[in-house]
C-alpha cells in the first residue's frame, strides 16, 4: 500500500509540476506576442522586437525624428550682393568655405570663374576657355555683416605662375584659424579639369588677417596616394577642424570607372598647418558625400552626407573623430553645404552644432551657360536651438519638381517598345 500510495503522488507531483510548466510558458508567450503600445517608448521597451524596431533604439539617437539633435530639414535662401552676368555662364561662384566670424563680420571664401566663354569640355579647352566650370578659377571672398547680404572684396588667391602647384586653376577652399594665423586649403589643377578627371593635390596659403595678404607656400601638403590607391588622382574638398591639439582634414576623391565612379571621404592629420601630414590608415572613413561638411558635435564630430554613395542623405556621427556611423537620414540636404562653425578651431570637447551656412545650386543657365550660385541654407543641428519646423519629416515638393524628373527619349522608346510587344500592336 505505501509503494501504491508514493506512486500516485510522485505522479500527482509530476502532472501539477508540467501544468504549471506549462502555464508560465504560456504567461510568457503571452507576454511577448503582447500587441506593442500606442505610445512610442522613448527609451528602448524590453521585449522581443524586429530588427525594425530594435534598429530605432540602437542606431539612431531617438526613435522618433523630431526628438533627434542630429535631424534637420533645410531651408534656403537667394542671397544679395552677387551678380552672375544676367547667367549666361561667363560668371560662376560654387564650393564656398565654411563661414568665419571676425570682428563682428562673416567671412566666406569660394571658387570664382570668370572667363570668355561659359565651360566648353576638356577637348575644346584653351588658356582662356573653361573645360568645367571651377576650371580657369580663383578663390574669392566675401563679408557679411546677418548672413543674407554680401560684400564681395574680390580675390584672395590668385593662380600663380606655371608650373607651381595651382597655375591651372585654385578651388574649393576651406578656412583653418590655428594659433593667430589663418590658413586657407584649396585644390591646385596642374592641367585643365576632364583630360584625366579631376587630377589635383592639396595646396595652402597663409595669412595674418581673414583679409591677407596671402602667402602661397607653393608645395603640396596633402599629395595624391600612390599607384593603386583610392585617392591616386585626386584630393578633394579639404576640409579642416582643430581636434586633440592637431589639424584634422577630411577630403574626398574620386575613384573607380567612369561615368560610375565611386566617392568616398578620407581623414589626414597634421601637427603643423603646413604639414606633413599622415593619412589616416582606416581610410576612406565615410563612405558616400559628394563633398566635406563636419562640424563637432558633443565629444565627437558629425557630417553632413549627401549626394553620391550607398549612405548618401544622411547625418552621420564618430564619437572618435574616425568611425561614423549614421545618425539620421534626411533630405534636400545643401549642395558643397559649409556652415557657421562657432567651434571649429577651438579644440572643443562639447561640439554646439550648426544652424546655417552657404552652399551652391550647379547646373544653371541655358544649354551652353552653365554656372553655379551661392545660396543660403537653415537648419537645427544644433544643441542650443529648438526649431519644430526644422524637425518635421517630409518636404511636400509641387507636382512641377517630379514632372522635371521625367523620362528621357531613350526610356519611352524603351517602354513604347515593351508595351508594342505586350499588346501585339
Amino acid at each position: 500500500m505505501k509503494i501504491y500510495l508514493s506512486l500516485v503522488l510522485g505522479t500527482l507531483t509530476l502532472f501539477n509540476t508540467a501544468q504549471a510548466v506549462g502555464q508560465d510558458s504560456a504567461s510568457r508567450d503571452k507576454t511577448a506576442l503582447a500587441p506593442f503600445p500606442f505610445h512610442l517608448p522613448e527609451s528602448k521597451p524590453d521585449r522581443p522586437m524586429s530588427r525594425a524596431m530594435e534598429r530605432i533604439y540602437t542606431d539612431y539617437e531617438a526613435p522618433e525624428p523630431q526628438n533627434n539633435e542630429l535631424f534637420s530639414q533645410f531651408k534656403y535662401t537667394e542671397l544679395k550682393g552677387f551678380d552672375y552676368s544676367n547667367h549666361d555662364g561667363t560668371v560662376s561662384r560654387r564650393d564656398p568655405s565654411k563661414i568665419l566670424l571676425h570682428d563682428g563680420k562673416y567671412y566666406v571664401w569660394y571658387t570664382h570663374r570668370h572667363t570668355v566663354t561659359p565651360p566648353r569640355g576638356a577637348a575644346a579647352s584653351t588658356d582662356e576657355i573653361p573645360s568645367t566650370d571651377w576650371d580657369l578659377s580663383e578663390i574669392w571672398y566675401a563679408t557679411s555683416q546677418d548672413g543674407f547680404t554680401w560684400e564681395e572684396q574680390g580675390v584672395a588667391i590668385s593662380r600663380p605662375e606655371k608650373p607651381l602647384v595651382g597655375w591651372r586653376s585654385v578651388t574649393t577652399t576651406d578656412i583653418l584659424k590655428w594659433k593667430d594665423k589663418y590658413y586657407l586649403y584649396y585644390q591646385g589643377f596642374m592641367e585643365a579639369s576632364g583630360k584625366r578627371g579631376d587630377d589635383c593635390p592639396v595646396a595652402v596659403s597663409y595669412a595674418d588677417s581673414p583679409d591677407g595678404p596671402w602667402t602661397p607656400a607653393n608645395q603640396i601638403v596633402i599629395p595624391n596616394g600612390p599607384d593603386g590607391a583610392w585617392d591616386q588622382y585626386s584630393i578633394h574638398d579639404p576640409y579642416p577642424l582643430v581636434h586633440d591639439g592637431k589639424i584634422y582634414i577630411y577630403y574626398k576623391s574620386d575613384f573607380g570607372k567612369a561615368p560610375d565612379k565611386v566617392r568616398m571621404q578620407g581623414l589626414a592629420i597634421a601637427d603643423n598647418p603646413l604639414g606633413p601630414f599622415q593619412k589616416h590608415p582606416l581610410n576612406p572613413v565615410i563612405t558616400s558625400g559628394h563633398e566635406t561638411s563636419l562640424f563637432p558635435f558633443r565629444k565627437g564630430v558629425a557630417a553632413m552626407v549627401y549626394k553620391d554613395g550607398p549612405e548618401h542623405n544622411t547625418i552621420q556621427y564618430a564619437e572618435d573623430w574616425v568611425n561614423f556611423e549614421i545618425a539620421s537620414i534626411t533630405e534636400l540636404m545643401p549642395y558643397a553645404g559649409a556652415p557657421y562653425v562657432a567651434d571649429a578651431f577651438t579644440d572643443t570637447k562639447d561640439g554646439r552644432g550648426i544652424t546655417w551656412g552657404l552652399a551652391h545650386f550647379i547646373g544653371l543657365g541655358k544649354r551652353g551657360e552653365y554656372h553655379s550660385m551661392l545660396v543660403r541654407f537653415d537648419c537645427d543641428l544644433s544643441l542650443d536651438v529648438d526649431d519644430p519646423v526644422m524637425k518635421r519629416h517630409r518636404v511636400n515638393h509641387k507636382p512641377d519638381v517630379y514632372f522635371r524628373q521625367g523620362l528621357n527619349q531613350s526610356q519611352r522608346d524603351r517602354i513604347d517598345k515593351q508595351n508594342a510587344e505586350l499588346t501585339g500592336e
